[in-house]
């Protein structure tokens, strides 16, 4: 499902008569990690588990992450990230949703980690470009 891009939300939230019709026209409401998740699963064509193995991450952590129950560390949703192939459009909406810090390409890591997500890496590569260049791993 396509999101409509943010310049077309603004423009049309300008011109709405009220905020109570434009959120309502257009069903803004936080969304939930595990909703997140599960549509990445299925736009990617992804096993839960093997996302879960992809990411380096212990199965019932995972699996908790995965069900709401657990509230992953910023490391852990970029570990997802990469696992789920996002784009950085989709990284960002990922790390939006798990409530953490978004990428910020004036960051030396985030940096990095931003041209990794772009250039398609995998976790492990990004992993070893962040230590090539002296950052701390998103991998533990």
């Amino acid at each position: 499902m396509e999101e409509p891009l943010t310049d077309e939300l603004l423009e049309e939230l300008m011109d709405a008569p009220d905020a109570r019709s434009f959120v309502s026209h257009n069903r803004l409401s936080a969304r939930t990690l595990p909703e997140y998740l599960q549509q990445m699963l299925e736009e990617k064509g992804l096993a839960r588990a093997e996302v879960v193995r992809a990411a380096g991450i212990n199965d019932t952590f995972g699996y908790q992450i995965f069900m709401g129950q657990r509230r992953p560390s910023r490391d852990y949703v970029l570990a997802l990230a990469f696992a789920l192939r996002l784009t950085l459009k989709e990284a960002d909406r990922l790390m939006q949703a798990a409530g953490v810090n978004g990428l910020y390409c004036k960051d030396r890591r985030d940096a990095i980690i931003i041209f990794c997500l772009v250039h398609g890496a995998t976790l492990q590569e990004a992993d070893e470009e962040l230590y090539r260049l002296g950052e701390r791993t998103i991998s533990r």
